[in-house]
């Protein structure tokens, strides 16, 4: 078989575990690359996926793509997986039976019902990520989808969450709750300097935003509430993704742009498209705040869980300004009550703001709890220990 990009690894595995993915790696989904790179060692992982991008970006052993493997077959199975067939079931099978693998583990829901065929057919344990799109705008937009959950459902193994919120949304599906899982996703804290922010009044308020140019992102309502603050502090923002090429978020982008103009905040504002992420980390840590006001779009897409940015601006010290949108609440702990804002909510947002202004001998205290609980909660290592714990538990 044509298997490229495998690095072999002589050092003896208790559980070989194939990571279903589309794509090996999209620039804006880090946290799959955070769960592979930080299992244990006693765990073999491998990747299979349809195609590659971004790999001197997330370098992992093992990584399996359908693309090198066979052009012929590359097309063939695309195919079917364009006519809404099950998607490149036979070269999932045979790296399987070739690998003999004990567990598939397929992210996002969509990807997971496509892996059913390889579940049956090859008697493996199947564990399922949920991480957005596929929680809520997929059964809304398609509701043929309600069908093919309930039948994931019945048939895989385990269900993993990132938050409590999503793991309702499951439930009222119709996933057994016994079967759900909560698994936080995790960052490399270590590697994260913390550096509290420390804004001192007369100097101006920097802002990030880093988000793509969607709904469900709220950037809007943050660049409102930001043109309403500038009156009281000068403003110098920071944005740093871009529209995706499809019509919805191009003309998400004509709306920010349009209010930049409008409020004024134009040229107080660098746009720099999306950008690697050491280039995220380095302007993060040029910037005092980071406001990301999520919020439901109108065609019911979601974050799902949360934003990993949120946790990584947290990490490294910078104060983030939020909404209650699905599990941010479970993330963003400042030991503060009732820090976040209704989705929407201009008025709060520029309230919470407003107070950071008046209350700066308070950040250090706030910063201080929020690594903290990133430390205990989110560590991409601590995460991989019990991804692999719940791995051990279901082949037991």
């Amino acid at each position: 078989m044509g298997v490229s990009r495998v690095w072999k690894n002589k050092m003896s595995h208790e559980i070989k575990v194939i990571h279903s993915v589309l794509v090996w790696l999209p620039q804006t989904q880090t946290w799959i690359y955070n769960q592979v790179k930080n299992l244990p060692d006693k765990i073999e992982a491998h990747v299979v996926c349809e195609e590659t991008e971004h790999l001197v970006q997330f370098v992992v052993p093992n990584i399996h793509c359908l693309h090198d493997a066979s052009k012929l077959r590359y097309i063939y199975e695309k195919g079917l997986r364009k006519l809404q067939l099950k998607r490149y079931p036979c070269f999932l099978t045979a790296l399987s039976n070739e690998l003999d693998t004990h567990i598939l583990h397929s992210h996002f829901g969509d990807v997971g019902w496509g892996d059913l065929r390889v579940i049956t057919s090859m008697n493996l344990k199947h564990v399922v990520s949920f991480y957005g799109f596929d929680v809520n705008m997929l059964p809304m937009q398609k509701p043929v989808w309600i069908e093919r959950y309930h039948q994931l459902f019945k048939k895989a193994d385990i269900f993993l969450c990132e938050g409590p919120h999503m793991i309702k949304q499951l439930v009222s599906m119709g996933c057994p709750r016994e079967k759900v899982k909560l698994q936080h996703l995790g960052i490399d804290v270590e590697k994260i300097a913390y550096c509290p922010r420390i804004w001192k009044k007369g100097e101006p308020l920097c802002v990030l935003i880093a988000a793509s140019f969607t709904e469900k992102k709220g950037i809007p309502y943050a660049l409102e509430a930001l043109i309403k603050l500038q009156s009281v502090v000068p403003i110098e923002l920071t944005i740093i993704g871009d529209a995706r090429p499809k019509s919805h978020s191009l003309k998400e982008k004509q709306k920010i742009l349009s209010i930049l103009e409008v409020g004024g905040l134009k040229l107080k504002t660098k746009l720099l498209g999306y950008q690697p992420y050491t280039v995220l980390f380095e302007e993060a840590y040029k910037n005092h705040i980071f406001i990301s006001p999520s919020v439901t779009a109108t065609n019911g897409d979601t974050e799902g869980g949360a934003p990993i940015s949120l946790i990584e601006m947290m990490a490294t010290g910078m104060i983030v300004v939020s909404t209650t949108h699905c599990d941010i609440p479970e993330e963003v702990n400042y030991g503060v009550k009732d820090w976040l804002v209704a989705e929407r909510d201009v008025d709060g947002l520029v309230g919470k703001l407003a107070w950071l202004l008046e209350h700066p001998g308070e950040w250090v205290k706030m910063l201080d709890i929020g690594r903290k609980h990133i430390e205990t909660e989110y560590d991409a290592k601590k995460q991989g220990k019990r991804l692999a714990n719940i791995y051990h538990e279901i082949i037991e």
